[in-house]
């Protein structure tokens, strides 16, 4: 019941805030509404999985196999999710600053297209590769 209701807030984060700015008149007001209308939304949802998270067992979260984990097992998830994150967020400032220069060079040269687009996809890359070690990672536990 309360997962359910987590993902519907979430939802709602971006569905409310997106009505409130095609119907408003004014759009900076509106802008601005609908912003604060998201970043309530989004944090109460985040705040209710972390209340969900530490209220309930870890046995039941974890399943039954949780008194069995050795320190070595918890490492190696604590270095996928590790993985996961830093190849993520190295794609996404990739991506970042590869796109911003591929949309300049598209403005000046409608031609360059093709590379842009792939230099924007090399960037993306990263985060596979993170995504791919950490399934490896967790699948010789």
């Amino acid at each position: 019941m309360l997962v359910s209701l987590i993902v519907v807030m979430i939802i709602m984060s971006y569905a409310v805030p997106a009505l409130i700015y095609i119907k408003g008149s004014n759009k900076i007001k509106c802008a601005k509404k609908a912003l604060a209308v998201n970043i309530g939304t989004y944090f109460t949802a985040i705040l209710s999985a972390f209340v969900m998270a530490f209220v309930s067992s870890p046995v039941f979260a974890a399943g039954e196999n949780a008194a069995n984990m050795s320190i070595g097992t918890g490492i190696a998830y604590i270095a996928a999710a590790l993985c996961t994150t830093a190849s993520t967020v190295a794609a996404g400032k990739a991506v970042g600053t590869s796109a911003t220069a591929a949309i300049g060079a598209i403005s000046e040269n409608e031609k360059l297209f093709g590379k842009a687009l792939i230099y924007v996809a090399l960037a993306e890359g990263i985060a596979l590769y993170g995504l791919l070690v950490s399934i490896l990672i967790i699948n010789n536990i």
